[in-house]
């Protein structure tokens, strides 16, 4: 297909002339780049955001995420709580980690994603594992020197992201398609503490 440039003139745009569809070994290279920028977008913070957060202690990056993600009630809404905790809690291991911005950036997508596939698309856990590799395979480590500029973790980085995500996520998916996949009243008072009790075992484990 033939792309058309425009030109501008008193009455409006008017085409100008017409560039033939060639693909050249730079314009392939550009469009690769530009699907591999793709991974992990839109942004689930933006980098203001990271940069104020990292101001801030852990009660007060719960409270700014609490007021981004809009949640009123933490007290008699056990699911925005353990949703709170899930993001709050990766904040903080990636702050440990010494995150670049743009590091913290894809990580905090990351774990948006992950918990969008599980709570909208009803992704099974085998299948979250298999689109977390994939997804790690584009923004970890690369044997290939070709693309070596296109890393975003290095080998000990992802590694961390993927015993993290083992222990935060993974080990404890049963419990948030239960939360998810449930309705209040199936979710008994007993079985709210327990839930509590798993998340805070799992979430002191992370901080430690």
């Amino acid at each position: 297909m033939a792309t058309v440039s425009l030109g501008t003139t008193p009455g409006g745009t008017t085409p100008v002339g017409t560039t033939p569809g060639v693909n050249t070994p730079d314009s392939e290279k550009n469009d690769e780049f530009q699907e591999h920028e793709k991974i992990l977008s839109p942004d689930f913070l933006s980098t203001a955001q990271i940069t104020d957060l990292l101001t801030e202690d852990v009660d007060g990056i719960q409270e700014k995420l609490r007021i981004f993600l809009n949640f009123k009630n933490l007290h008699t809404h056990l699911k925005d709580a353990i949703i709170l905790d899930y993001y709050v809690s990766g904040f903080m291991w990636a702050k440990g980690m010494d995150f670049s911005v743009t590091q913290y950036s894809k990580f905090m997508t990351l774990l948006d994603m992950l918990l969008h596939n599980l709570r909208t698309l009803h992704m099974s856990l085998e299948d979250s594992i298999k689109w977390f590799g994939e997804v790690m395979a584009e923004i970890g480590p690369r044997h290939s020197q070709k693309k070596k500029e296109w890393n975003i973790f290095d080998v000990k980085q992802a590694n961390a992201i993927i015993d993290y995500l083992k222990i935060s996520l993974f080990q404890h998916y049963k419990l948030y398609e239960f939360m998810f996949y449930s309705t209040r009243e199936e979710i008994v008072i007993g079985t709210e503490a327990l839930l509590c009790e798993a998340f805070s075992h799992h979430t002191s484990a992370q901080v430690n």
